[in-house]
């Protein structure tokens, strides 16, 4: 039986590109989406957002305007949610992708009530385009949606394993935490979600499972309130 009943996953670029460092590694997306397929079966209502880091970062246009910059990478983010799309629907899955910048062609645009709606019906929405603002990450945009969907959970997809008390990367002895609060993760810049991501989690008690994506099957696990990564609440 699964914990949560109404989840957003929240997934970055770099992850969806597997080892290749840039792009859409389809064997990647179908893995996730296999998952994700496993936990719509059973019932969980799952709204996604996607970074899109494997394409473009708005602090990569150097010398560009950041607002400009940040446009591009919310077009990137368009990429990746069609290619979950494709994924999800080639299972079975109905899936709708919602952006907050309008481009009716290909996506519905971002409306509150007809995504609660695919939900319960459902059906997989997949948010794209970030919040529509610059100088506001995918982080935030997760951060956002869960509130706004009323999400149990933010289920935080990342190439690492859990919250450090340093980058495990770079340090062999760096520890895992199985829980950590809020203030914890901004006073240590731990570098969960951006700050203004954790803050809004924060004041709308909204809690973060932090796990790593090298093995899809954790969404599975996570959703059924198995013991992995970091739980920030």
């Amino acid at each position: 039986m699964p914990k949560y009943k109404r989840v957003i996953i929240k997934i970055s670029g770099e992850a969806l590109s597997g080892k290749k460092g840039f792009g859409i590694d389809s064997d990647t997306v179908a893995a996730i989406s296999d998952q994700i397929k496993i936990c719509s079966d059973i019932g969980v209502q799952i709204g996604i957002v996607c970074g899109g880091g494997n394409f473009w970062r708005g602090r990569t246009g150097i010398n560009m305007d950041r607002t400009r910059a940040d446009h591009m990478g919310m077009l990137a983010t368009v990429i990746n949610a069609l290619a979950f799309q494709d994924a999800l629907e080639h299972r079975g899955v109905p899936t709708r992708v919602q952006t907050a910048i309008e481009m009716r062609s290909i996506a519905e645009p971002y409306i509150r009530g007809k995504a609660l709606r695919h939900m319960e019906k459902g059906r997989v929405v997949v948010f794209a385009c970030g919040t529509g603002n610059p100088y506001f990450t995918t982080d935030t945009a997760a951060a956002l949606r869960a509130a706004e969907m009323d999400a149990d959970v933010i289920l935080l997809a990342k190439k690492v394993d859990g919250v450090y008390d340093s980058d495990p990367n770079q340090n062999s002895q760096a520890v895992k935490f199985e829980y950590i609060n809020y203030l914890d993760v901004l006073n240590k810049g731990l570098g969960v979600m951006d700050s203004t991501a954790t803050s809004l989690c924060m004041d709308n008690r909204i809690p973060i499972l932090v796990f790593g994506i090298e093995q899809p099957e954790n969404i599975t696990k996570a959703i059924r309130g198995e013991n992995i990564g970091t739980l920030v609440k």
